[in-house]
């Protein structure tokens, strides 16, 4: 694999880690700044509702930009939120720099999967793809606990600190080896959007949304889950997360294989029917540890197996608005997060943490719905004229 798509992995990773560390941090940072844990949750909400809007409307801002000095300035955006937020003085400032960080964080992800698949061979476009997201995933491995280590040993401040310094680390790579890039022509993005009233486009982003609906469901309160069900000590549970992790790198390594090996809309069908049984598997195998951490092992990897395929199917079905797709994706995924939160939440309040596996498993079968719905529709005409026909 070209040495580049590397380098817009590790991009990637440092992007991964600055949206998930906060939420190991909150209790500090909330001490610090003389805030609620509540209010403190807010910067946590505010990246990510930011993080799903800021892509698609930036891609559309930035379409005659060369992709490289693109790539370049939204990272030195996002190296000036890290700064401000590792010397915030108060929660305002603190607010702005996540604000910051999320938007230019969104573009930067969307960009690393455009580019990642522009510069490789169609053969290997989804294995590239998956590489991008081994290194958002990676981030659950290494940087959200190296972050947390930090955090609770030099201060909350110290992470965002460390990630200033990997940014600037990233700049200097994609500076030194990325090859100019000219943008492709951007149709508006109104017209763009025209094409989301294509059932086989939006029930291809509603797979998205659903099926991180589901997974989010359980994952969002993995901690009670398992700390209930197996009743497992601290210890054990984040021995139970690093193995979770590791499963989910080598997970978009094997999405992207997959989709490159057997097409993309074979895998979409194959991963996310093995991901709802692989749910409703878990309460069934929750009385031994063994087992589930075998089916674990399976859900973590499968978890981010379909993101490579996802993508490369947007890319295939869409090829003129590909880069909106993308950015559209990730706020699709994004509000399949929140909601799954939301739904985890009230089935606990209402039922049992041990009811969030299967209730998960519903939503992934109802993005197994939404991804046949989509994959059996007759293909795409060109943008131009998917557009006049919605418009006539």
């Amino acid at each position: 694999m070209d040495t580049k798509i590397y380098i817009l992995a590790i991009a990637a990773f440092v992007v991964g880690t600055v949206e998930l560390i906060i939420g190991g941090i909150l209790d500090v940072v909330a001490q610090d700044l003389n805030i609620s844990i509540s209010t403190a949750g807010w910067l946590i909400t505010a990246f990510s509702i930011v993080f799903a809007i800021s892509a698609p409307l930036l891609l559309t801002a930035t379409a005659r930009v060369e992709r490289k000095a693109l790539y370049l300035w939204t990272m030195a955006v996002f190296l000036i939120g890290s700064v401000i937020s590792t010397f915030s003085p108060h929660y305002s400032i603190l607010m702005l720099g996540r604000i910051l960080s999320a938007s230019s964080g969104s573009l930067i992800i969307v960009l690393s999967i455009t580019i990642a698949s522009s510069i490789v061979k169609q053969e290997y476009r989804a294995r590239a793809i998956g590489i991008i997201f081994m290194g958002v995933s990676g981030s659950l491995v290494l940087g959200v606990p190296l972050g947390l280590v930090i955090g609770n040993a030099f201060g909350w401040r110290a992470p965002f600190l460390l990630i200033s310094v990997l940014t600037l680390a990233s700049m200097v790579g994609i500076y030194a080896w990325l090859p100019n890039i000219p943008p492709k022509p951007m149709i508006p993005l109104r017209q763009q959007l025209l094409t989301l009233r294509k059932p086989k486009i939006v029930s291809a982003q509603l797979t998205s949304a659903f099926m991180l609906t589901g997974h989010l469901t359980l994952y969002a309160y993995f901690t009670p889950y398992v700390k209930s069900q197996l009743h497992l000590s601290s210890g054990w549970v984040s021995i139970v997360y690093f193995i979770f992790g590791i499963s989910a790198v080598m997970g978009g390594g094997v999405g992207g294989w997959a989709a490159d090996k057997w097409g993309s809309a074979k895998s979409i069908l194959t991963i996310i029917a093995s991901f709802a049984l692989v749910m409703f598997l878990i309460p069934a195998v929750s009385f031994s540890l063994s087992l589930f951490l075998v089916v674990m092992i399976l859900w973590s990897m499968l978890s981010w197996a379909i993101t490579p395929a996802q993508q490369n199917y947007l890319i295939e079905t869409a090829p003129e608005s590909y880069e909106i797709q993308q950015g559209l994706n990730t706020t699709a995924l994004h509000l399949g997060i929140a909601l799954g939160s939301g739904v985890g939440g009230f089935v606990i309040e209402h039922h049992s943490v041990a009811d969030t596996p299967w209730v998960g498993g519903l939503f992934v079968l109802i993005s197994f719905i939404c991804a046949a719905f989509s994959i059996t529709r007759p293909s795409t005409v060109k943008l131009g004229q998917t557009i006049s026909k919605i418009s006539n």
